[in-house]
């Protein structure tokens, strides 16, 4: 139990850092690299609460995809970040006002908040066998079987999402030469290959 406490006690301090990190950094670069360690240090947390298949989802998905499409973006955009921050002395009163909007919502919720006395003696559904039946194996019952409909809707809304965004992407650019399979199939010898009769010492 003192060894789950220390790595507790380590992997929330340096996530809670790096996230401090994340908003604090002046290079948009160090952020992203901020945020990926701190969503490792966030799969450590998930692993010591037993929910091995949520940190590796963590891992594969938000570091090994979007953290790091964040940091070719940023890379790759080469924004002048000088000039972005010119304007913002303007909208800091505005900026500061909804902070402390949503500041005194989060008091007024957190003070608020009561556990369910229920709570606690809730009648809580045991694994059958849990040797034998993992965290993943127990999440994707439930997924398939009690939520499947969810599970399928939610699908449906980020397939939605994604074609939204491919459509609003997509430009049509004028006078860029495309590729026509069926032309490069349909062509002769004849149209493809054209024989020169070059002279002698001489170039073609």
């Amino acid at each position: 139990m003192i060894i789950q406490a220390l790595a507790f006690y380590l992997f929330a301090a340096v996530m809670v850092a790096a996230a401090a990190m994340v908003i604090s950094a002046r290079n948009p670069v160090h952020s992203v690299l901020f945020l990926i360690l701190a969503f490792f240090n966030a799969a450590g947390l998930f692993v010591l609460m037993g929910a091995e298949f949520l940190a590796m989802i963590l891992v594969v998905v938000y570091v090994g995809a979007v953290a790091v499409l964040f940091l070719f973006v940023v890379m790759m955009l080469d924004v002048d970040f000088a000039a972005l921050r010119q304007g913002f002395l303007r909208y800091l009163p505005v900026g500061g006002a909804i902070g402390l909007i949503l500041l005194a919502e989060l008091v007024l919720v957190v003070g608020a908040w009561v556990a369910s006395p229920e709570a606690a003696v809730g009648p809580i559904v045991p694994i059958p066998d849990p040797a034998r039946v993992t965290n993943t194996h127990a999440l994707g019952r439930i997924l398939y079987t009690r939520y499947v409909f969810v599970f399928q809707g939610a699908g449906l809304v980020l397939l939605v999402a994604m074609i939204g965004a491919i459509v609003l992407t997509l430009r049509e650019r004028v006078g860029v030469r495309r590729q026509v399979v069926a032309d490069q199939i349909r062509r002769t010898r004849a149209e493809s290959v054209e024989l020169v009769d070059a002279p002698k010492r001489g170039g073609v």
